[in-house]
């Protein structure tokens, strides 16, 4: 039963948050207003359109400020869909009083806008909101927070959204908690996720969260009495209702039966797991749940075959519960890297699993080669540091402790950190070593230790450059 994986504790809910416990009882009250059906499936963006000519990457970064990856990322996406025209997007914005870091804001939360027609789709929006009053403020305040309701198609829809979240954001401004109380007619999903968004509302998940479940086609927020139930369990279990965790615990239980659970819980259990560990787990990574039990078991398998004993994968899941949803392409790859190419023993990455979850190419090999030549060198002893000593660290922490130490010019010193992160990745190695050699050069001399600063940056960046 579902009970097994709450403890069997419900005494113990959210001594945190005491006042949920009357709140899970009364959130689900009736909620008098007029709120019209609305579809959230409406918000894919129209078919016709046309490509800007200048929009480019350039464009963009000097435009909106975005980092090069960003803005190569959303220029992919427009001319991949080939239709729409990103400049009299960016114009149509500007000229209703939207500023550079709002646009800037809303395109990367919202790349879909760029192809949207500006003068069918966003323009008549913003012309009815201003027809009813609507000023610049209201209008770049609301979309800069839900930039997605300006994808939806049909006018009703586009106005019950619009008007749910203005009133939500003017409510939490008041000094005292307002709350809101709504209804419509039963019957269609919409109605039901406009209840449920408010319930949440009640239990102090905020605004972000709210929105994005409000505009999401989750099926976790249409429902009723599933909902309710659902929600409940959640906050049985203490987790924190203003986190990510929370609505990712609330997706998990919703779509899973009672049966279900326990099955997957039964597996862990097959592998040395207890109901409380399984219940721990799923307060660090609520997802873990969803996984599949072929999924489960294979995860488990694969950690079994590359030599770790039941006791230490069992630890290493509780540690890091994201190892269950990697690929045993990934899970061996860098196993066979950090014990064979760095000689790391087994028993450092059962103290260190969230190695796991980090990138081979941009932290890992980078990482591991510098590490790897300062100890050819001699510069670390003989002893090679921890993994979290060089893994778990920023690339500022990893460059001072293991690069910068070895140069005391501080010139170096600041070129190298505006290339590590401001440089763009695919310009900065002849960026960084030609400025500089250049340094060097115009001071008449390369000292040693100057050297070796530029063959570590140089095998630090190798790996990491797209």
């Amino acid at each position: 039963m579902y009970s097994s994986i709450l403890y069997g504790r419900r005494s113990l809910v959210l001594q945190k948050w005491p006042n949920l416990r009357g709140s899970v009882k009364n959130v689900f009250s009736a909620f008098p207003s007029s709120f019209f059906s609305a579809s959230a499936a409406d918000l894919s963006a129209p078919q016709d359109g046309r490509k800007g000519s200048n929009f480019t990457v350039s464009y963009l970064v000097e435009s909106l400020g975005f980092t090069t990856k960003l803005a190569e990322s959303i220029s992919r996406k427009v001319w991949s869909e080939g239709k729409g025209n990103p400049d009299s997007v960016l114009s149509l914005l500007r000229s209703h009083g939207f500023t550079g870091p709002q646009i800037s804001s809303i395109v990367s939360a919202f790349p879909g806008l760029l192809i949207l027609d500006a003068e069918k789709c966003i323009g008549p929006k913003l012309q009815f909101l201003q027809s009813r009053g609507a000023s610049s403020s209201e209008l770049t305040e609301i979309f800069s927070k839900v930039p997605k309701i300006l994808g939806i198609k049909k006018d009703k829809a586009f106005s019950v959204y619009y008007d749910f979240i203005k009133e939500v954001i003017e409510a939490d401004k008041s000094s005292k908690y307002v709350k809101l109380c709504h209804s419509s007619p039963e019957g269609s999903q919409q109605e039901n996720k406009l209840r449920n968004v408010l319930a949440l509302r009640e239990l102090g998940v905020p605004q972000k969260l709210l929105f994005s479940m409000l505009i999401s086609n989750f099926g976790s927020v249409t429902g009723k009495e599933r909902f309710e139930e659902s929600v409940k369990k959640v906050v049985d279990m203490g987790i924190d209702p203003t986190t990510l965790k929370f609505v990712d615990a609330l997706h998990a239980v919703y779509q899973m039966s009672d049966k279900t659970i326990e099955e997957k819980v039964n597996v862990y259990k097959s592998f040395g797991f207890d109901v409380e560990d399984v219940w721990a787990m799923f307060k660090k990574w609520p997802k873990f749940l969803i996984y599949s039990e072929q999924k489960i078991v294979d995860s488990i398998e694969t950690l079994l075959g590359l030599g770790f004993t039941r006791d230490e994968s069992a630890m290493m899941c509780k540690r890091f519960p994201q190892l269950l949803g990697l690929s045993a392409e990934s899970v061996e790859k860098k196993t066979e890297f950090l014990v064979k190419k760095m000689n790391w023993p087994l028993k450092a990455l059962v103290l260190f699993p969230p190695v796991f979850g980090y990138s081979m190419e941009k932290r890992i090999v980078p990482r591991c080669n510098v590490i790897k030549a300062l100890l050819s060198k001699g510069l670390l002893g003989s002893e090679l540091p921890s993994m979290p000593c060089v893994l778990a660290c920023t690339d500022h922490a990893f460059l001072n402790k293991y690069v910068m130490k070895h140069n005391e010019n501080e010139l170096i010193i600041r070129l190298a950190n505006i290339y590590e992160f401001k440089a763009p990745l695919s310009k900065s190695v002849p960026r960084c070593n030609v400025i500089i050699k250049a340094l060097l050069s115009n001071r008449c001399v390369v000292k040693h230790d100057d050297q070796l600063v530029l063959e570590l940056m140089a095998i630090f960046i190798e790996h990491r450059v797209s």
